[in-house]
């Protein structure tokens, strides 16, 4: 590559801070910011496991063990927000920092000012919100949807809204920077469709960010002005009516749901082709089917409320609009399996983690087909099966692509290989037992245990009892992971190669292992056979 020599001799006086905290807390750098994100959203995936932890502890074995009804409303509400707000987002974001400039042969984001900004705002929010736990009367108890009248309850409500609307600038920031470094920042000879799947698949998330993350502020400032205002937008006494906030809620939280898996189509779409070591399979059809997904995620919102009495044309519009997700979806995993089929396969352990993906968020793409049934609905609702089929979409989906994800780069990352034994051991102890967790809650739901109740008939006790069992292994196991990074990091021996996988392409594996603080100072050349994407002709 051309760039190689040229940047070698900058690296001395542009190379990182030396002051720790120059380093971390100013810091305008993409990879910086990037392992702040991926820090942050660690750390926040075990704050919000442990709120799990108190759930499946309680619901163990029937009756009340350990924690009241109101506290059990508490720890359901805050490992929702903390999990999705504080750690599947964040983790894509710093991946997004970290790699999409790398790969697009941009020497850093566009806007690293408000990078940084865009970073630390996530400490405070989640700080107000979690403070809520300390405070008389206690944090949110609503749910994570916060739907009215519950949502109103207790004297948390401002730190809640307020804490959401952070997170929500924090995120709106993080995508504007995105989108101006993919369309501004890119290498020359890097069109738009030689981009790699992941740069894709980000850019289509981002503008979903932007579309939704207002809709959602707009939401919770009703909730905000209802509880101290004087407002009836929400209640009923005074004109309002509690059905619009669904209605306003799930046109941001279905996009929503999509800005959690798309980047992971993307992961899974650079790691399958790099272990299979052959390009994609229908490089354009992945794009397009992306975008289809994310166009479609704004037109079926009100399957999340089949059961609120919805007019008949609206229940038959919004079934035939759900199911026709299932399209561009199953054309991805079509085109997974056929970039493995026929492949020189080696499973190391982000290839593990990438396939197990496929199999498994396929999975819970058909309970989500069962789901968009609307008079099958009526019987699935606010039912456990539900509980299963969003846990499998974004523990065994969205989770097990970000792990992936940080396998994949690690080397790249600390210019050191990480234990392939423990990866290993790590992923069989995951995937056993987060099957055991989330599989036997199908059954609950389909017999008809209702989600978000901290007791239940004995009836139910079998189920609830293996999946708890499997829940608490399953978070031990994630201890597994934070010591293979920490070897990683700093116990490692082994040193990472520049093109740290085999059948590994992209620009990213043409800068040296670790990446240097500073990269592509000039734009780098573009040979096509550098490129992953089928399409790119020689």
């Amino acid at each position: 590559m051309a760039h190689a020599a040229t940047h070698d001799h900058h690296d001395d006086h542009h190379g990182a801070p030396s002051n720790f905290f120059t380093r971390w807390f100013m810091s305008t750098n993409h990879k910086d910011i990037g392992t702040l994100y991926l820090v942050f959203s660690l750390l926040m995936f075990f704050i919000g496991g442990s709120f799990a932890m108190v759930i499946r502890a309680e619901l163990f074995k029937p009756g009340l063990q350990l924690v009241q009804p109101y506290f059990f409303n508490e720890m359901t509400t805050m490992h929702a927000l903390v999990m999705i707000f504080g750690a599947v987002m964040p983790a894509f974001v710093g991946l997004g920092n970290w790699m999409i400039p790398l790969m697009i042969g941009a020497p850093d984001m566009a806007l690293p000012r408000m990078n940084n900004l865009s970073f630390w705002i996530l400490p405070f929010a989640f700080a107000l919100l979690l403070s809520t736990l300390f405070l008389p009367g206690g944090g949110p108890a609503g749910g994570w949807t916060m739907y009215p009248p519950l949502s109103l309850q207790g004297d948390s409500v401002a730190y809640v809204v307020f804490a959401v609307h952070l997170m929500g600038i924090s995120s709106i920031m993080g995508a504007i920077n995105i989108i101006a470094t993919i369309l501004n920042m890119r290498a020359p000879g890097m069109d738009l469709l030689k981009m790699p799947v992941f740069v894709w698949s980000w850019l289509i998330t981002a503008f979903l960010l932007i579309a939704v993350m207002p809709v959602l502020a707009g939401a919770v400032t009703m909730l905000l002005t209802d509880k101290y205002f004087g407002t009836s937008f929400f209640n009923a006494a005074g004109g309002g009516d509690p059905v619009l906030f669904q209605h306003i809620f799930w046109f941001f939280g279905h996009p929503e749901v999509y800005i959690m898996i798309l980047p992971a189509f993307g992961l899974v779409s650079e790691i399958i082709p790099t272990f299979a070591r052959k390009p994609i399979f229908g490089y354009k059809a992945m794009v397009y089917a992306i975008a289809s997904i994310a166009f479609l995620s704004f037109i079926v919102w009100a399957h999340h409320m089949f059961a609120v009495g919805l007019p008949l044309g609206g229940e038959i519009f919004f079934m035939y609009a759900t199911m026709l997700i299932a399209v561009p979806t199953g054309v991805k995993v079509f085109n997974w399996v056929s970039t493995m089929w026929g492949g020189s396969m080696t499973f190391e352990t982000p290839m593990l983690f990438a396939v197990a993906f496929v199999i498994l968020f396929t999975i819970g793409g058909f309970s989500g087909l069962m789901l968009a049934l609307a008079p099958a609905d009526f019987q699935y609702h606010d039912s456990y099966f539900v509980v299963a089929h969003f846990h499998y979409v974004l523990v065994t989906g969205a989770i097990f692509a970000i792990i992936a994800g940080s396998y994949y780069w690690l080397p790249k990352w600390t210019g050191h290989m990480y234990s392939e034994f423990w990866g290993k051991v790590h992923f069989w102890n995951s995937v056993v037992w987060v099957n055991v967790l989330f599989f036997p809650q199908h059954f609950l739901g389909l017999a008809g245990m209702p989600r978000r109740i901290p007791d239940y008939n004995v009836a139910f006790a079998n189920f609830n009892m293996i999946s708890s069992i499997g829940g608490f292994l399953f978070g031990a196991s994630q201890l597994i992971y934070v010591g293979v990074i920490i070897h990683a990091v700093w116990f490692s021996k082994k040193k990472a190669p520049d093109r740290v996988w085999e059948g590994a392409k992209g620009l990213e594996w043409t800068v040296p292992s670790p990446a240097p603080h500073h990269t592509f100072e000039l734009p780098p050349v573009i040979h096509d056979d550098e490129l992953a994407h089928g399409h790119v002709e020689d």
